[in-house]
């Protein structure tokens, strides 16, 4: 009886459970929906109601590839000030883009924790501005023109190697870009981050599968899908039996063993004095086996936070400038003025097609530098959201921060993107169509060209602009303008308008996921 009484107890708790469950969370959704709407500090914010109540709305259109083109089209709907979530605000405009990302340095958000590489931070996942200022002070000195342009022998040798590659299929075959630059830009990150060169390109010549290019190529995915699925299912997912899973899951392991044994053994040949601690040209690991981030304790940095920093800077680098380059080319391929324009300035600047000039000259050449900025306004690798999160003010009268007359508390992710900043039709008249002319002083007035300095942020903006930017310069004008100096270059049927349709998930890439591009051998 007591058996009988007792599941009789627990069955009417369930019950009641259930029809409460049942009940109350419409209700909840209901109450939540109106309070976003009309009771939250962000409701007098302009934008699509179901964005105010849901973050799903923008997660969808981030699953779809489309969330920079989306906000963009938010900003032409309801202006320069868009709510896109429950908590949070985009916006469009130079003045807030200059206090939020220069004058008070606001934090990043969690977003950029899905970046974690070695489980564990580096530059661009440490998100308080002081922590990362820190780390900031480490690899600077790195990426300074002076140290970077030293490496110019070894992207030299690089670029040679790429033509050489090219000039053996004697443009009877494709190649599909976004994979052949891939390789070519571990080669170069590999050299300047680990002061090691890999050999990815000579794999790829040979048909041999690189790891360490394939780990870059998928550790994207693996960050946007570990910032959308739980630790739970995320686990369930690395279980699943396919190579291709494996590999993905498996791209952090991948990489951090890579520079991991690079570091080791650059530790090795430093002890054995095979490499001088002074060498003036030091790679990314060097200088930080030698830096002392807390001057108090002259504590070094930790192995796993090098491990993490040569990690995060390999993989920053190489995606981002290998798209730009496939986008480039393809450009030209499908613009001949462009093309025998280039042709003309190149070979006047470079007589001998395998001389490589010093990059001080090709930032003297005109055209070549007007392509380089309108390719970065176009195709900037990164061109989406830079979220930051409002801090608590200083000011005991007023907690918010003022947003073009919307005041916003603290604890609001607020950002803007580069995609809309390129696309600004004031700034750049008819921003959807590519026209290096745009940035020649021959054809555009001086005001308007600094006004358009000033929009044009690819790498970023204030103090977490990126800090590869110059070594992302020097290998996209050496390696564009020794391409272009020893290649016509044709688009084959299946690359064009809709086949190259840019997609983005933080960064960008086609639609189709491939470049084919035909590189014709020119006679001197």
């Amino acid at each position: 009886m007591n058996t009988i009484s007792t599941f009789s107890d627990l069955w009417s708790f369930a019950y009641n459970l259930l029809i409460s469950f049942v009940l109350f969370t419409p209700l909840y959704f209901f109450l939540n929906a109106i309070y976003h709407l009309r009771l939250s500090p962000l409701s007098s914010i302009p934008g699509p109601w179901y964005a105010a109540i849901s973050d799903f709305w923008l997660f969808s259109h981030a699953l779809r590839l489309q969330q920079c083109k989306t906000i963009h089209s938010l900003f032409a709907r309801y202006g320069p000030v868009v709510r896109i979530g429950p908590n949070k605000v985009a916006f469009c405009d130079l003045s807030v883009t200059k206090n939020v990302y220069i004058a008070q340095k606001f934090d990043k958000s969690d977003y950029y924790k899905s970046l974690l590489t070695n489980n564990n931070d580096h530059a661009m996942t440490t998100l308080p501005h002081s922590e990362h200022l820190v780390r900031k002070r480490g690899y600077i000195p790195h990426y300074v023109p002076a140290h970077i342009n030293l490496f110019q022998p070894q992207v030299h040798d690089s670029a040679c190697d790429l033509v050489e590659m090219l000039e053996l299929a004697g443009g009877k075959k494709s190649f599909e870009c976004l994979n052949l630059f891939r390789h070519l830009m571990v080669d170069i990150m590999s050299m300047t981050v680990c002061g090691f060169r890999h050999g990815a390109l000579r794999n790829l010549s040979m048909g041999i599968e690189d790891p360490l290019s394939m780990a870059v190529y998928d550790f994207p995915k693996r960050g946007v899908m570990r910032s959308v699925v739980p630790v739970w299912a995320w686990n369930l997912i690395c279980k699943i039996p396919s190579k291709r899973w494996k590999r993905l899951c498996d791209s952090d392991r991948i990489m951090a063993e890579f520079v991991s044994a690079r570091l080791y053994e650059l530790r090795s040949q430093i002890t054995a004095g095979k490499i001088q601690d002074d060498d003036e040209q030091m790679s990314l690991l060097q200088r930080l086996l030698k830096y002392r981030p807390n001057v108090a304790s002259r504590e070094p940095m930790s192995d796993q936070d090098i491990i993490s920093e040569g990690m995060g800077h390999t993989i920053a680098g190489v995606d981002t400038t290998s798209a730009t380059l496939a986008y480039i080319l393809w450009e030209v391929s499908r613009r001949p003025d462009i093309q025998q324009r280039l042709h003309a300035e190149l070979d006047q600047a470079m007589p001998n097609s395998r001389a490589i000039p010093d990059i001080s000259i090709l930032y003297r050449l005109p055209f070549l530098t007007a392509v380089v900025k309108e390719a970065l306004r176009v195709y900037g690798a990164a061109p989406s959201l830079l979220e930051r999160v409002v801090p608590v003010s200083t000011n005991a009268m007023n907690d918010s921060f003022d947003l073009l007359g919307y005041g916003l508390p603290p604890g609001t992710v607020v950002g803007t993107q580069s995609w809309s900043s390129h696309r600004d039709s004031i700034v750049f008249p008819s921003p959807d169509t590519f026209l290096p002319d745009r940035w020649l002083e021959t054809h555009t007035d001086p005001s308007q060209l600094i006004l358009m300095h000033q929009h044009l942020m690819p790498f970023g903006a204030g103090s977490r602009l990126c800090g590869g930017q110059n070594l992302a310069h020097l290998a996209i004008r050496v390696v564009i303008a020794t391409v272009i100096r020893n290649f016509d270059i044709v688009s084959p049927p299946e690359t064009n308008d809709s086949s190259m349709s840019i997609k983005d998930a933080f960064v960008i890439f086609p639609a189709s996921m491939r470049c084919n591009l035909k590189f014709i051998p020119r006679q001197d």
